[in-house]
């Protein structure tokens, strides 16, 4: 068993699409016409085409059950350019106790998205703060040998 691909359904593709290139950086790779693939692996399909695959014509969209991750290596050049951008937010940019920096908004559809800091960015800016490698673990709530790998 493998995992392949996460799917959205969307209600408009092409907003949808703008969406996550505009966003995301994220482009097309196969197109299906219904579904279209992102780079990365990210699936949409048409809401029309999905109602016909799973049977029903109720699909909710906007809960907060479940979300999209990314990792950013610039992420304070990404929520920068965030700001510019008309961002339905979860919440703003956070850091949470193991030091790395996130933010979560919703795309068209109200499905959650989260873009966080690489977390090798993470260990970066701590030892540039001046933290020894043990520092940055006990603080990373990780093993020693975790930012070093990530280190080098």
């Amino acid at each position: 068993m493998e995992l392949k691909n996460p799917l959205l359904a969307v209600s408009d593709m092409a907003r949808s699409l703008a969406f996550y290139e505009t966003v995301l950086g994220l482009r097309v790779v196969l197109d299906f016409g219904a579904n279209k693939t992102l780079a990365g692996g990210l699936c949409l399909q048409t809401l029309e085409t999905w109602r016909a695959f799973i049977e029903t014509d109720h699909v909710a969209f906007g809960g907060s059950a479940a979300e999209l991750y990314f990792e950013e290596d610039d992420f304070d050049a990404f929520a920068g350019r965030l700001e510019s951008l008309p961002i339905q937010y979860v919440h703003p940019v956070k850091e949470h106790p193991w030091g790395q920096r996130v933010v979560r908004f919703r795309d068209p559809d109200g499905h959650i998205i989260e873009v966080g800091e690489n977390m090798t960015a993470v260990c970066r800016r701590f030892l540039d703060s001046g933290m020894t490698p043990e520092e940055a673990a006990a603080r990373m709530d990780v093993p020693v040998d975790y930012v070093r790998e990530r280190m080098g």
